[in-house]
């Protein structure tokens, strides 16, 4: 970020217009928000983008400050909103995405808790998001020193994507059948393929489900973890005593893993080919 803005941003942190500012938006979210206005934090812009959801894009008001990002469902526009996050400008990374028939200047927000897609309403707009939402987080990083979010969760691709299963890829999902979300990979799945639940503290304090294959490479990376520590802690036996060095463990993929159509780390938002081309 310019010298300029840093100053006018210091400049701006003590102002009564900034904090008549950040009380519009506190009085605009109402009981229902958190308070916004701490020591040193400054309101720098706020628009509407398209955000992605599970169901179909909606709108969704957004306000940049230099240290989060707060976003919400819109009631009546400068007047009412709901639905409040927040997020810490520290942990959000940002991926440029290709246009797509329905959505045009896309980028996802990825943080460790949540990932999603948004699009603004032109191409300018979206340089102008991305700019500022990157100089303040490079500001930010460099002012704590802290490292940029390097585990990203997964984004969740919307039920519309596809009609049928993405791991298995022969169940039919209808009205009876319901679609549901693989916490690890985001992909749309069924029931018979998502029967797991993993617990992932970044994510939730409660295990979540997760479809068979990232349940087993889950599983497998726990099974690391483990061996790792215990090596730490277990003094490494002579060779004088009688024991010999371990081999290490044979793989024991299964049958339906090695049967998988669907890689865990297939890039579903940044591939310009449609879905129904993946198992056509």
């Amino acid at each position: 970020m310019k010298e300029r803005e840093l100053d006018m941003m210091d400049h701006l942190a003590n102002t009564e217009i900034n904090s008549q500012r950040i009380a519009a938006v506190e009085n605009c979210f109402g009981a229902s928000g958190q308070p916004l206005a701490l020591p040193g934090r400054v309101l720098l812009g706020e628009g509407i983008l398209t955000k992605e959801g599970r169901k179909k894009p909606k709108p969704r008001i957004f306000f940049l400050f230099n240290d989060i990002l707060v976003y919400g469902s819109i009631i009546i526009n400068k007047r009412k909103y709901n639905s409040q996050h927040i997020i810490p400008l520290e942990d959000v990374t940002l991926e440029m995405l290709p246009d797509t028939l329905q959505m045009k200047n896309r980028w996802m927000i990825k943080t460790s808790k949540k990932s999603f897609v948004v699009s603004a309403a032109s191409l300018t707009e979206r340089k102008e998001w991305i700019s500022h939402l990157e100089e303040c987080i490079k500001h930010l990083l460099s002012k704590t020193g802290r490292q940029p979010c390097r585990e990203p969760a997964a984004p969740w691709i919307p039920d519309k994507a596809t009609d049928i299963c993405m791991r298995c890829t022969h169940t039919k999902f209808s009205t009876l059948t319901r679609r549901h979300h693989c916490r690890k990979c985001g992909f749309v799945v069924c029931a018979d393929c998502s029967r797991q639940r993993f617990l992932m503290p970044r994510l939730s304090p409660k295990p979540l489900r997760v479809c068979n294959l990232c349940y087993r490479q889950l599983l497998a990376e726990k099974k690391k973890e483990a061996e790792a520590d215990r090596r730490q802690v277990e003094p490494i036996p002579s060779a004088m005593q009688g024991y010999e060095p371990s081999s290490g463990d044979d793989s024991d993929k299964s049958d339906d893993e090695k049967a998988e159509q669907w890689p865990a780390d297939t890039e579903f938002y940044t591939s310009q080919v449609s879905w129904s081309s993946f198992h056509s």
